[in-house]
């Protein structure tokens, strides 16, 4: 621990989150103690809780961390000067990316976005998380009101219910393919690819404008 001492205190939180993050994945978040987290960080459990309060504040951490990556992920989908339905694709494969990268945080993260801000009782982390989320909610509406105002999507979507089952439907076809794949590939005969991008064209449809055709 000498030399660990010299080290800023975010290097001892990237640390044991780090680590954290390993055990939650191998063991899930309920059967992972902070004893386990401890020890495989190097720490003891008592150095532990000066950098984190509980595994409650280390998971805000980690959730954070993932949630900015999406957030690159879908900004950078987003800033193509494509066709609408070019960054459809491009926000579908950022999705993708993201779920195949941070499998744990995938629905933890689009869980994660309800805060009581009148309750203080949650970490700076959650909120920040939260703020993300609206950031991301926001870029995509604009994608949908640029769509609409292009004639490409349907002239009568509610921007929010559109946003929020794009959210849910998007993330169930991904989670599902992550879990079905060997099903998917043996009863159907397809790819895993080949059945997001099936699923990706079905929700596009549902919000496309047909006088533009698909």
């Amino acid at each position: 621990m000498g030399r660990r001492k010299k080290e800023p205190k975010t290097a001892h939180r990237e640390h044991i989150a780090t680590a954290a993050s390993e055990l939650f994945m191998e063991k899930g978040l309920t059967a992972t103690s902070m004893d386990d987290i401890a020890k495989a960080a190097g720490y003891s459990k008592a150095t532990l809780y000066v950098y984190f309060k509980n595994k409650e504040e280390i998971i805000s951490i980690l959730v954070l961390n993932s949630m900015k990556k999406l957030y690159g992920y879908l900004t950078s989908a987003l800033a193509q000067e494509e066709t609408t339905r070019a960054r459809y694709d491009l926000i579908c494969g950022g999705l993708v990316q993201y779920q195949e990268e941070f499998p744990f945080y995938f629905k933890m993260v689009l869980d994660k976005i309800n805060i009581d801000f009148e309750n203080n009782a949650y970490f700076p982390e959650e909120k920040e998380t939260y703020q993300i989320g609206e950031e991301i909610n926001g870029k995509i509406k604009d994608f949908l009101i640029s769509g609409m105002e292009k004639g490409d999507l349907r002239g009568d979507l509610e921007l929010m219910p559109t946003i929020f089952n794009f959210w849910g439907m998007l993330s169930g076809i991904i989670q599902l393919a992550a879990n079905k794949e060997d099903y998917i590939k043996s009863a159907m005969g397809l790819s895993k690819k080949q059945f997001l991008e099936y699923g990706f064209h079905m929700l596009y449809c549902s919000i496309a404008s047909k006088e533009r055709g698909l």
